[in-house]
């Protein structure tokens, strides 16, 4: 059985005949390479103020209110490297004060010198360090990404109720709507769902998953995102065409498709009947599903 493992090696970019615009290109055509999630481009070369071109300005298509801004290099990264990449998710910040930015480093090596400090700079600042490499395995090549820090990643993905700041309190101070609105649907469901939140969203768990996601939108509207596998679409399909409800639908890298739509607290108590048919069969779905271990 071992012996039917193949062994891979590590190539260099640039010694496969590819320079770092071809790299750069990569990101821009498909940004979910990089793993942190359903991300699209905005910009490719944006010139900042300071008279450099930020490589590529990303944003999470769940939720363009964060954005990435990515510095792309072949080989070690260097100094100029770190700075370069800092200073211009600093411009995009001051750019857009109203949304959230991280900065991503993408290098083919990242030292144990320079690792030290980017991980002493992610204290204060939220930064990613990514690796870049070919990969050759039985005569194929393949591009993969490998995240070595993210110190943003692990409280987001805490299901504890609260991330920094970012608790109960800050939901209802700051945007009490959103939270009104998932409570109205747990009002008409009749499940015991639990309240969780987070930077980007409020959402309704159930035996440790989440079940619908929260994203508060303006004029009190909050945009319902919840996931169903491919053979439960059409029974939410019928439940929302019957009562002429807008949605739309995106496939789900983890396989399924996910459904979006607007919501808010006076829509949903106007139709319990729907809501809670809705949860029933979203619940009925993820019950199907195996749960993560």
């Amino acid at each position: 059985m071992a012996d039917q493992i193949t062994i891979s090696k590590t190539l260099s970019i640039r010694n496969c005949g590819y320079d770092e615009n071809w790299l750069q290109e990569k990101i821009s055509n498909d940004p979910r390479i990089l793993g942190l999630g359903e991300l699209e481009l905005v910009k490719r070369e944006k010139s900042q103020s300071s008279g450099g071109r930020l490589d590529l300005l990303l944003t999470d298509s769940e939720d363009n209110s964060m954005m990435y801004e990515v510095e792309a290099m072949l080989g070690e990264t260097d100094p100029s490297h770190i700075i370069r990449t800092i200073e211009y998710w600093d411009l995009e910040r001051w750019r857009y004060p109203k949304r959230s930015h991280t900065a991503v480093l993408v290098a083919e090596s990242i030292n144990r010198r320079f690792f030290d400090v980017i991980q002493l700079l992610s204290r204060t600042i939220p930064i990613i360090a990514i690796q870049a490499n070919i990969v050759e395995a039985d005569g194929k090549r393949m591009l993969h990404f490998t995240t070595i820090l993210d110190a943003y990643q692990e409280p987001e993905e805490e299901s504890n109720g609260v991330v920094g700041i970012f608790d109960e309190h800050w939901w209802r101070s700051n945007k009490p709507t959103n939270v009104l609105n998932a409570e109205a649907l747990v009002a008409v469901t009749g499940y015991p769902l639990e309240m969780d939140f987070t930077k980007s969203y409020v959402s309704l768990c159930f035996d440790g998953r989440r079940y619908f996601l929260f994203h508060a939108r303006e004029g009190g509207k909050s945009r319902l995102r919840f996931s169903s596998s491919d053979s439960d679409i059409p029974k939410i399909k019928g439940v929302l065409d019957e009562a002429n409800i807008p949605y739309d639908t995106k496939p789900s890298r983890s396989g399924g498709q996910r459904i979006h739509m607007s919501v808010d607290q006076k829509m949903i108590q106007s139709k319990p009947d729907l809501f809670k048919k809705l949860s029933e069969v979203v619940k009925q779905s993820m019950e199907n599903e195996p749960k993560a271990e």
